[in-house]
């Protein structure tokens, strides 16, 4: 066992403290899930603090698109290296990657020119920066990471049929509601509906804690807004009114990030391990 999955091992099943009770407990177990929460944002947080490091003229001649897909490439196969990740999870995270350096095409095609990513770089491939993919890995890897080290829980999920058609709905919206109009809020009214009862149960320090699933796809598509405004303000890539000055993206694709995060949160249950630790009602 590597020394980083000693840490993680530590993390999960931490020395107990005696006798913790009132704003003492409070605190160990409020230190505890930001530090866990902190290691489930490696991928993400080694992803972005590039971004901030690597200026816009590149390095050692390389341009920064193509500095960051290296990057990224070197932060994953780390994870794989150190057991930080299993090649099971790694597929997911791929996949993850595939589907969005898909939408990154689209949206970023002539025809519809929803954003754009304005530095040359080698690895563009139908002028997206094949990096991009892995801002979206990145959410299935937090997910993932997270799930293990706070011990993830899920009851009352719907029941995967339906999970999975609306997952479905919502990755078609991103595409279809250029020529066919937004449906996102109806999609919206479905999740709430379906997802309710759902509760996520998690383990900061050595106590089941719990809280609705809906509020943590919105608090972690806030975080992923918060990404995206930090992203364009260095540049990496631009929305049409932020060609001539940066301006704080829409609030509204703030309820698009939670969208996708049910997306990605509906993948990731299907890993092996995580879905046993699924419970829909009967």
């Amino acid at each position: 066992m590597s020394t980083l999955e000693l840490l993680d091992e530590k993390l999960i099943h931490p020395p107990l403290i005696p006798n913790l009770s009132g704003w003492k407990r409070f605190c160990v177990e409020f230190l505890f899930f930001g530090i866990k929460e902190a290691r489930a944002c490696l991928f993400v947080g080694l992803f972005f603090l590039s971004i901030f490091i690597i200026p816009k003229s590149g390095l050692l001649g390389i341009p920064r698109y193509d500095v960051l897909f290296i990057i990224a490439i070197c932060i994953q196969i780390g994870m794989v290296y150190t057991k930080l990740e299993t090649l099971d999870e790694l597929k997911a995270v791929m996949l993850f990657h595939i589907i969005g350096f898909a939408l990154e095409v689209f949206k970023t095609s002539a025809n519809i020119h929803s954003w754009s990513y304005p530095d040359f770089a080698y690895t563009k491939v139908l002028n997206v920066p094949l990096f991009s993919g892995f801002m979206y890995a990145a959410i299935g890897s937090y997910i993932i990471q997270a799930w293990r080290l706070l011990d993830v829980k899920i009851y009352h999920h719907p029941p995967y049929t339906f999970a999975v058609i609306v997952s479905l709905l919502i990755y078609i919206n991103f595409f279809t509601h250029h020529f066919l109009g937004d449906y996102r809020w109806y999609i919206a009214a479905t999740v709430l509906g379906l997802y309710a009862r759902t509760t996520v149960i998690f383990t900061p320090y050595d106590r089941e804690r719990k809280m609705p699933m809906l509020l943590a796809f919105i608090l972690i598509g806030f975080f992923i807004w918060l990404a995206e405004n930090i992203s364009t303000f260095f540049g990496i890539w631009k929305y049409p009114n932020q060609i001539t000055s940066w301006s704080m993206v829409h609030t509204g694709k703030w309820s698009s990030w939670a969208l996708l995060v049910i997306m990605t949160f509906t993948i990731t249950i299907f890993l092996k391990h995580i879905k046993k630790t699924v419970y829909i009602p009967k």
